[in-house]
Order: structure tokens, then sequence, then C-alpha cells
């Protein structure tokens, strides 16, 4: 069995740790590309959403590397993300590609739910090991997640545009790299020094804006346009309201690391805007967008996929929490036919908009603060 799976983010470190602890072969779809888009594209529905097709995309180009076995998370509620893996291993059948699908579909009660389906989709591993592979994978994206987050801060401040990128990717390099728990800490603590050794402007006033939306256009950089490195590079602080490694521990563990995720603060805050689920996180958008003010944050871009419907309703109800917390928010679609420049050019347009907010009510902070 030879097992891949679609990028998403910095999902594809933690998942590929997991795997290769259980001793089940991987195959990584190559980087997405153009061309990865493009066979997304060519084979899939035309009103499917854009990671969907890029889904698809990953697919074609891993068979192309010989796996034969794709792993998807399944889904309920009225996202059609749950059918996505049924309906692309058809697409995939009908163009000769003949795959066997594991769905790993979310746990209903507890993490002992998730841990007995990975233990069976691997071949009834000793229990040991399978928890072993999960903290393993879980680590490596937690990592992730929090060196991501302090190079938001110091991109924004960097005197010299792209050091810390290069941070960035040599971590992520040590981090695929790392084989235990010592390493890990040793690759984080590595960035950690390097980020401390940026020269930084920590006079510079900076914007702070938050970013919600659908997940996977939150977490690929190739579906954004890698938003957060151009905000930063516009001296934007930026803050996702969802992070891999809290999705995780909500969704997965069923929300064991107590004080981890922000997620259930965040959902609470959509009231009295959108009080119910709507799929997706369509409600920790709106919520999202209240939470972020709280935070002091100047404003917010919501990113969904197009024809994504949960977020289509979070949209509908955004002018008004927007108008009434005083808060701007920017709404960005994209799909297959988005351009780079024409998003650029709107975001340096929303940033012109706060800076000149921010000038306008005398409200510079006062004091620097990492993180979100």
């Amino acid at each position: 069995m030879k097992v891949t799976y679609p990028h998403m983010g910095n999902m594809a470190l933690g998942v590929k740790t997991m795997l290769e602890e259980l001793e089940v072969k991987v195959v990584l779809p190559p980087p997405i590309t153009k061309k990865t888009l493009t066979l997304g594209t060519k084979y899939g529905p035309e009103f499917a959403c854009l990671p969907f097709k890029i889904n698809l995309g990953n697919f074609i180009e891993a068979y192309e590397l010989g796996a034969d076995t794709i792993l998807m998370a399944g889904g309920t509620g009225p996202c059609r993300f749950g059918y996505y893996a049924y309906v692309e291993q058809e697409i995939l059948r009908d163009l000769g590609i003949y795959y066997d699908l594991l769905v790993l579909e979310p746990p209903e009660r507890n993490i002992l739910e998730f841990i007995t389906k990975l233990k069976k989709l691997t071949g009834n591993k000793p229990l040991p090991q399978v928890i072993r592979a999960i903290k393993k994978g879980f680590f490596k994206i937690k990592a992730a997640d929090e060196i991501e987050k302090k190079a938001a801060f110091f991109r924004a401040r960097e005197l010299t545009k792209g050091v810390t990128d290069r941070v960035w990717q040599e971590f992520l390099r040590n981090l695929d790299q790392a084989k235990n728990e010592k390493e890990i800490n040793e690759a984080m603590n590595m960035a950690k020094e390097s980020l401390a050794s940026i020269p930084v402007d920590l006079t510079r006033k900076v914007l702070k804006v938050g970013v919600v939306g659908e997940i996977y256009t939150l977490l690929e950089p190739f579906t954004n346009f890698n938003i957060e490195r151009h905000l930063g590079n516009l001296g934007v602080e930026v803050c996702r309201t969802i992070y891999l490694s809290e999705w995780v521990n909500d969704h997965l563990f069923m929300g064991l690391f107590r004080n981890f995720s922000r997620h259930e603060e965040i959902v609470r805050e959509a009231a009295p805007y959108l009080c119910h689920f709507v799929g997706g996180h369509g409600q920790e958008t709106v919520g999202g967008v209240k939470y972020l003010k709280k935070q002091g944050y100047d404003g917010v871009i919501q990113l969904l996929p197009f024809t994504c419907m949960p977020e289509i309703v979070a949209q509908a109800v955004l002018p008004e929490v927007s108008e009434q917390l005083d808060i701007p928010v920017l709404t960005l679609v994209v799909d297959e036919h988005t351009g780079e420049a024409g998003l650029l050019t709107r975001l340096e347009a929303f940033c012109d908009l706060l800076s000149f907010r921010k000038q306008r009510g005398g409200n510079y902070e006062k004091r620097l603060i990492s993180g979100c």
C-alpha cells in the first residue's frame, strides 16, 4: 500500500510523520503548481470549489509517482467536503486511475474513536505505536503553527525584506527531518533564535489584520497567493482564526488538550449575528470578526473559494457585523481564474484604508505584542 493525501498548508509534515511511524509507505504529491490546478480544473466539475479541483490534481500527480491508496478526511454538515473523496474517486476511475480509498471520518464522541479508526486503517498496529505516531505528527503540526505565528510578528517589522521567509523555509526543512520530540524541539529553538536575530524596527507602526474564512483557503498558500507573506511585506502583522493544530485538537482529538484552542470562544462571539451551525467554518468566520475586534485588530479579511456555501452565508452577515463593530472587512473570493496581481491591488488598497483610519483616530498602539 502506497498512501497519498492532498496538500493543505503544513498538514503534510504531520501526516507523513504519523504514517511513516505506522510503517505505511507515503507518496506525497508534488508541491501544488499551475499544473496541479490545470489538471483539477480540466477533470473536475466546473461548479466544484477550488479545494476540490486542487485535491483532484494532487491525486493525479501522486498516481504518476506510484501512489495506489488515497487517505482523505470525511465530514458532515452542509459543506460538500464530506463527498469529496467519493466523487473524486469516481472521476479518477473514469480517467483510468484506480485508487483504493480510505476515508477518516471525524469522531463523534472522543479521541478513542479516532485512534481506533486509524488503527484499523493501518493494519491493526499495536495501540502504543498508534498513539506514538499520532503524538509525533501532532507535535510537528503544533511546532509549525507556533513558529508561523512568531514569523508573522517579525515579517511585519523586518528591516530587510525576505529574511523572515528564509528562516521559515529553513525551519520547515529541519522540522521535516526531525525524527523525534527532541529534534522537533531543537528545530523550534533554532528557528526562535534565528527569528530573534533578525534586525527589526520595533518602533514601526504596523497594522494588525486578522484572516478568517474557509479552512483550506486559509491554510494553503497556493490558493490564497501567499496572502500572509504579502501582507507582512506591506508591514502588516497577520493572525488567522484557524490554525491546523487547533483544528486537529477540536475535531479529531475532541478537545483533548484544554485551553489550547480558541474555537469555542470564537464560535460564541458569532452571537447574535449567526447563532447556529451553517457548515464548514461559517459561524467561526462571523465570530472571528468580533473576536479580532476585541483583540485590537485594525481590519479583517474573509477568504473563501467560489461557491463555498457556509462562507457565502457568513459573507451575507458580515456587513452588519462590520458596521456595528466599526471594523473594516474585506471579502476575497478565489477560484482558478483569480489573478495574483488583482488580489495584491485589493490588499494594498485595503491596507491604505486601514492606515488612513488609524491615523485619523490617532490610536497607534504604544506596545508591540507578539502572536495573537
